[in-house]
């Protein structure tokens, strides 16, 4: 592989797979002393974590990771990520550079040779992440990407407390006001076949978040997909939890919310998706089915404390939801894109 020159140095980037040991500690430890700087807020990675999101990805298609190295050593992390079911010009970007080695033009050379990666497989759009800060932006600016979006991430703290439990106890009574018309059903782990295909369709809702000015096609979804995603999450040692709300009287799937625990970290726990489909909003069915789900994980899981949940700045009606069950803000994510 070509290097670039930094300020100081010769970069290059080492592709590794789930089974190198030493690159899988070697990226863990680039990106525990960055989050420690720039996200202490998220869960600690470990090595088993990484190597499960090398193996299997999010939902069963693999990223491609690369350590960034510059005089012979360890400086940065480059992870790429595309996906063949939709938005086939685009590729997902992360560069992390060790804090301590930031401002060398390290992460402008990692940069300009994950451009070439990408380059090479004929994609021509790049969504690059980053967390927010001044830096973040004018290294955006600089390298040619456009501010497009910003995720802001919350977490939801758990004690199992009677007082937490009457709270969200009460939110569900509020919202299952307005829904009288749906059953709530729980589905830990694999959704069973006879539901997967109304499952399709809840699971496509998600399109209708908000966007922003982002480059963004609607991901397509069927029954495959949703599988090959839920088996992913189990061979990567997460506990899937789901609850779907059915309207009775058609017997159609008109929401789900789904949140995963990390079996090796039990306190730490993710939101995945919300959605309700557009002919059954209205009903409150969001708040009802995150209630739903937080009185099921504080028995389900006792030693979950903290879920992590992302959405656009924009998305209005979900972040009311959050909030009203008591999520606060821990850190907003910078999306930035660019054409090549």
């Amino acid at each position: 592989m070509r290097r670039v020159l930094s300020d100081t140095a010769l970069v290059d980037l080492v592709e590794f797979g789930a089974d190198d040991r030493d690159a899988l500690e070697s990226w863990v430890a680039v990106e525990r002393a960055a989050a420690a700087v720039d996200c202490p807020w998220e869960a600690p990675r470990t090595v088993h974590r990484q190597e499960m999101s090398v193996r299997h990805g999010f939902d069963g298609e693999r990223g491609r990771y690369f350590l960034v190295r510059a005089d012979g050593g360890v400086v940065g992390t480059v992870a790429l990520f595309a996906s063949d079911y939709d938005n086939l010009d685009l590729t997902w970007l992360e560069v992390v550079i060790l804090p301590a080695l930031r401002r060398r033009g390290h992460g402008r050379a990692a940069l300009a040779l994950a451009l070439a990666e990408i380059r090479a497989t004929g994609r021509t759009l790049v969504l690059l992440y980053g967390w927010e800060s001044a830096a973040a932006r004018a290294f955006g600016a600089a390298n040619g990407f456009a501010e497009k979006s910003v995720e802001v991430r919350r977490i939801q703290e758990l004690d199992g407390s009677a007082a937490q439990r009457a709270y969200v106890g009460e939110l569900r009574a509020e919202a299952a006001a307005y829904a009288g018309e749906y059953d709530l059903v729980r589905i830990a782990g694999r959704t069973p076949d006879d539901l997967l295909p109304a499952l399709v369709a809840v699971t496509a809702a998600i399109n209708d978040a908000p966007f922003d000015d982002l480059e963004y096609e609607d991901e397509k979804y069927d029954v495959d997909r949703v599988r090959a995603y839920e088996q992913a999450q189990e061979e990567s040692g997460y506990r899937l939890y789901r609850v779907i709300a059915r309207h009775r009287g058609s017997g159609e799937v008109a929401g789900h919310t789904v949140v995963s625990v990390d079996a090796e970290q039990p306190a730490w726990g993710e939101q995945h998706d919300t959605a309700v489909v557009p002919a059954h909003r209205g009903h409150r069915l969001g708040l009802l089915l995150k209630a739903e789900m937080l009185l099921w994980l504080m028995d389900a899981e006792p030693l979950l404390r903290r879920i992590l949940t992302e959405n656009a700045a924009s998305n209005a009606v979900m972040i009311t939801v959050n909030e009203r069950l008591g999520q606060r803000v821990v850190g907003r994510q910078l999306l930035l894109q660019r054409r090549l």
